[in-house]
């Protein structure tokens, strides 16, 4: 026994129903998958006549015909509808639930390094994200990361909402001296089953990156890179003679160059030029 509510009209009607009974009623089809705004349609039907033969639904029209009701929606409006056949006995309730999954292909898909921009050292791990927008229902998506063509990852959400949400996949990489040069991406499939989309809706990440990967014995190679500056000095002059100095100052210009002797570190080697 299981209980329902009524939804439709914000009308509260509590069902008492029976699923497992031998001549519960049947949809047509067994189960629908829509896309968000677009029609559907369902038929409930039973083996014989009932005085009490009917169909609670969350939005849509009925129309009924003998033993068969018709169920149909001009619109997809909700994103988790309620559709349920029932009929009446004296002694029971016998019912169907019609299994009905509303989705929404995502707007955009991305990828990129979190929290690193610039050339990867070999040897250490990096973390893809794949950012996924506006997509429903996230736990039937399927997302792959791809180290060029080949599958290096591949992801799925916990999250069981029915709503669009934007949600981040993310994937730990380790780097090697052979991956310089390779380009990864991403990739997001929409798996709804055999009364989904066929071949499922994919969208793949617009951009890709490409990864430089520097050997550990690249990155301890110096790096010099020269600039110069001109810096005005104050220098405090006092004559040696004076009992009592009176300072007085002159106006230097002093040139220098910063050689820096590695691209990894901050650490600078100022040379003056007086």
């Amino acid at each position: 026994m299981r209980l329902y509510k009524n939804r439709m009209c914000g009308i509260v009607a509590v069902l008492f129903c029976n699923e497992n009974c031998a001549d519960k009623p049947v949809f047509t089809p067994s189960r629908l998958v829509v896309k968000h705004g677009d029609p559907t349609s369902a038929t409930c039907s039973v083996k014989d006549v009932y005085e009490i033969f009917n169909l609670e639904r969350s939005l849509g029209d009925l129309k009924t015909n003998g033993t068969e009701i018709l169920w149909k929606v001009e619109k997809m409006t909700e994103w988790d509808p309620f559709v349920m056949c029932y009929y009446e006995l004296a002694d029971h309730q016998c019912c169907s639930k019609l299994p009905l999954t509303v989705y929404k292909p995502p707007d955009n898909v991305s990828i990129s390094f979190r929290n690193h921009s610039g050339p990867l050292l070999e040897g250490h791990q990096y973390t893809l994200q794949c950012e996924v927008h506006n997509v429903a229902p996230v736990e039937n998506l399927i997302v792959t990361f791809y180290r060029g063509q080949t599958a290096v990852g591949q992801l799925q959400s916990n999250n069981t909402g029915k709503k669009p949400v934007t949600e981040i996949f993310t994937l730990n990489i380790n780097t090697r001296k052979e991956d310089d040069g390779v380009q990864y991406r991403c990739e997001a499939k929409l798996q709804l089953g055999p009364e989904g989309p066929q071949p499922p809706i994919v969208l793949s990440s617009h951009q890709r990156i490409r990864a430089t990967v520097l050997c550990e014995s690249d990155s301890k190679q110096t790096h010099t890179s020269v600039f110069s500056q001109e810096v005005k000095l104050f220098i405090c002059m006092t004559p040696s003679t004076s009992s009592t100095p009176t300072p007085s100052f002159k106006n230097h210009t002093l040139h220098f160059e910063a050689k820096c002797f590695s691209q990894f570190t901050t650490a600078c080697l100022l040379v003056l030029h007086l």
